[in-house]
């Protein structure tokens, strides 16, 4: 059995980047890779999912945790989840050298992201 619609990147949120990505390196010696641009920054446990840290704002409260979901075709996979009772909450959209994200509400109000990435 194919395996299609694996968790690649988790997010945590953050109140102190810095503090976060000493913490989790010091503590798993996962390699941390910042984007300034972004107030974000990547880490990558080795053999398994990598993530980033999320600032805590509005859309990210303290304690929360999201994870993206790759999908070989987005558009089918948005339409299974409102089929199966979920809620859109950003359309597809492009990220550009990454791919097609969105994000979905399950029923009981988890937010989950999907990734359709370009293909290589």
């Amino acid at each position: 059995m194919t395996h299609k619609h694996v968790i690649t990147h988790i997010e945590l949120s953050t109140r102190n980047l810095e503090e976060s990505k000493k913490f989790y390196s010091s503590v798993f010696e996962w390699d941390i890779e910042d984007f300034p641009e972004m107030d974000y920054a990547t880490f990558e446990a080795e053999g398994g999912t990598g993530g980033g840290f999320n600032p805590i704002g509005e859309d990210f409260p303290a304690g929360t945790t999201r994870i993206y979901i790759n999908t070989p075709d987005l558009d089918e996979t948005l339409k299974k989840v409102k089929a199966a009772g979920g809620t859109i909450t950003l359309e597809g959209y492009d990220i550009p050298t990454v791919g097609r994200m969105a994000t979905f509400k399950d029923p009981t109000g988890n937010l989950v992201s999907l990734l359709q990435p370009l293909m290589k």
